[in-house]
């Protein structure tokens, strides 16, 4: 019981700030946060350790969300690129990510470079900014930016565009 409570008071702020950062809604992420963790406890002999525990908890969280966001869209299956159009929109009720949008977004990630693309989609799979860094050896602080010059360079685009 002790090491559930510990695991708990080490990643819930990691995983409802992760969350938040998906849902955009507080309340909603709190809901998710504990989803997340009764799944975690429950599938706990699973985790392979393939991963950092913030990574396994982070993967959780983000299939709770995608859970809910089937429900309320009535759909089976959440592709990647519906993944990466919700990476760059703010709010998820304002727009729904068409396929000319995600393709769009696929092709504008096709001209940054290799470290750019590796950075976004670590992001989009739930990677954090520490990860990333270490992973691809740079700082996290450098993963940051990076990550907020794309995601902005991204909407810049696709508003210039009217595509957003």
């Amino acid at each position: 019981m002790e090491e559930i409570e510990k695991l708990y008071m080490d990643y819930k702020d990691d995983v409802y700030r992760y969350l938040v950062s998906l849902t955009k809604n507080p309340d909603l992420s709190e809901d998710l946060l504990s989803e997340t963790f009764v799944s975690a406890i429950s599938s706990i002999s699973n985790f392979k350790g393939q991963s950092s525990v913030k990574t396994w908890l982070f993967s959780i969280a983000r299939n709770m969300w995608l859970q809910k966001i089937r429900k309320e869209r009535n759909i089976d299956t959440v592709e990647y690129d519906d993944l990466l159009g919700l990476y760059v929109i703010d709010n998820i009720a304002d727009k729904v990510v068409t396929k000319e949008i995600a393709n769009r977004i696929k092709c504008l990630l096709q001209e940054k470079d290799d470290r750019t693309q590796k950075i976004i989609n670590m992001r989009i799979q739930g990677y954090s900014y520490a990860e990333i860094g270490h992973k691809l050896k740079i700082s996290e602080s450098s993963a940051r930016v990076i990550d907020f010059r794309t995601k902005k360079w991204i909407k810049a685009t696709l508003e210039k565009e009217g595509l957003k």
